[in-house]
């Protein structure tokens, strides 16, 4: 494969803490590791800047602004490296609670950023009472390298239609950033949502997730086919696959399900 005709993806597992200034060491690490390996685009987990569980308080108190010291080290590292960089920020919101935020940076700053939408309010889960959700807005797009990329995280896997408004917009690949929490049959679920939505939506997939014992681990980069060509089992670690710039325009000349739609996606208010 012609290097120039590709673009190296990475997924970046790790379990963020409550401590800011390690979970940015570690991220550090992590984006050398990325780039060495010649990435270009580089996802880091939910809640990469800051973490805990069961929520408390804390949140509120260690939530930061949009262009607060998470996002400025970001910007910076990804300065650093020219790389684009995809992280779960802890953004501050309103009435005591925060924005579960994933920004996307390179050298001159955010270039899109993305609030969830759908929150974790399942399995036992009340991600609610902490995080307030995010508006209703146009998909959050950036382009690198030929390829158009669109946020979405975690939970948003289970609703087609965030995958669906990212396609309508162009993008080519999803980014994922999540905290896919254990439990019985979850694992499963992540590995067949993140395969679905790329093959649904004929697009690669790339999605970052904790460690066990919180999260599934297996992040991954899914191509437009469902095929899996990189992967993190259950370590701290890095993987990185060669995205074919063709790929996407390829698949869907065999397989044009977007174009043979008969419904859209109409937000529900």
């Amino acid at each position: 494969m012609n290097p120039s005709q590709t673009l190296a993806l990475a997924v970046a597992q790790f379990a963020p803490t409550a401590d800011a200034a390690a979970n940015l060491e570690t991220i550090a690490d992590m984006t050398a590791a990325a780039v060495s390996r010649g990435a270009r685009v580089i996802v880091f987990p939910e809640y990469s800047s800051y973490f805990v569980d069961p929520f408390d308080e804390s949140l509120a108190q260690n939530a930061q602004d949009l262009d607060g010291p998470f996002t400025r080290a970001l910007t910076a590292l990804a300065g650093e490296h020219d790389v684009h960089i995809v992280a779960g920020l802890l953004e501050r919101g309103e009435a005591g609670r925060v924005r579960n935020t994933a920004v996307a940076v390179h050298s001159e700053g955010v270039v899109a950023l993305y609030r969830k939408l759908h929150l974790y309010d399942a399995f036992g889960q009340r991600e609610s009472d902490w995080v307030q959700p995010g508006e209703l807005a146009a998909a959050q797009t950036f382009d690198v390298g030929g390829l158009r990329f669109g946020l979405m995280t975690c939970y948003d896997l289970r609703f087609p239609e965030v995958g669906r408004m990212l396609a309508d917009a162009g993008a080519e690949v999803f980014l994922i950033p999540a905290e896919w929490v254990r439990g019985p049959l979850k694992e499963h679920h992540w590995r067949t949502l993140v395969h679905a939505r790329a093959i649904e939506n004929t697009v690669f997939v790339a999605a970052a997730d904790h460690p066990p014992p919180l999260g599934v681990g297996a992040s991954m980069i899914v191509d437009p086919q469902g095929v899996e060509l990189a992967g993190v089992g259950t370590a701290t670690d890095v993987a990185v696959a060669h995205l074919d710039l063709d790929t996407v325009d390829r698949v869907r000349r065999v397989n044009p399900a977007l174009l043979l739609r008969r419904y859209t996606v109409v937000a529900r208010t």
